[in-house]
């Protein structure tokens, strides 16, 4: 089932911390994980957090693997073994910094540089409930940092200047208005 992608001011769910996961191995968690990545892949994006599809859990799913996926045909088709799901995750170690321009598909139209870790290490729970580590670097550390800051209620223009901020609030508010953003 492909989900509405929740948009940036229409609700708080986004500014809100997550609540933890504590049942594993079920149906509805595998489901909701599939669910999670057909909407992240009809949408052309390369990472979702629960929050963004209105579910008010700490599990975020990932595949950079579709991030140049220009051809039609094969963009948004993920293969299941680059496929990352983390629950419950957590930033153990962070090292370096990169800028690099993000968007979102909660904002979407919207792209900004963003500052990041270069490298981080993230342990975090799969949908059995068995804890693992993952070490990132370069764009799947950008991807994880940004849904685990969704996870956290932050959204990546929290990591601009509040000129650019409001600027974009003001913008967004405009097309509300407009009825162009739903």
């Amino acid at each position: 089932m492909i989900y509405k992608v929740v948009r940036y001011l229409n609700n708080p769910i986004l500014e809100r911390v997550a609540d933890p996961v504590t049942e594993f191995d079920t149906p509805e968690l595998h489901q909701l994980v599939e669910d999670m990545f057909e909407t992240m892949y009809s949408s052309r994006g390369i990472g979702l957090a629960a929050p963004q599809i209105d579910v008010n859990m700490r599990l975020a799913v990932a595949d950079i693997s579709v991030a140049d996926g220009d051809d039609e045909d094969e963009a948004g088709k993920g293969n299941p073994e680059d496929r990352i799901v983390l629950i419950n995750p957590r930033i153990t170690s962070k090292d370096g910094r990169v800028s690099g321009e993000e968007g979102c598909l909660s904002i979407p139209g919207f792209r900004e540089p963003v500052s990041r870790a270069k490298k981080i290490v993230v342990r975090a729970q799969d949908v059995r409930g068995d804890a693992f580590e993952i070490e990132a670097e370069d764009l799947l550390a950008r991807v994880f940092q940004h849904e685990i800051d969704h996870l956290n209620g932050v959204l990546f223009i929290n990591h601009l200047s509040s000129l650019k901020r409001d600027l974009i609030r003001r913008k967004i508010r405009k097309m509300m208005k407009a009825g162009e953003w739903e």
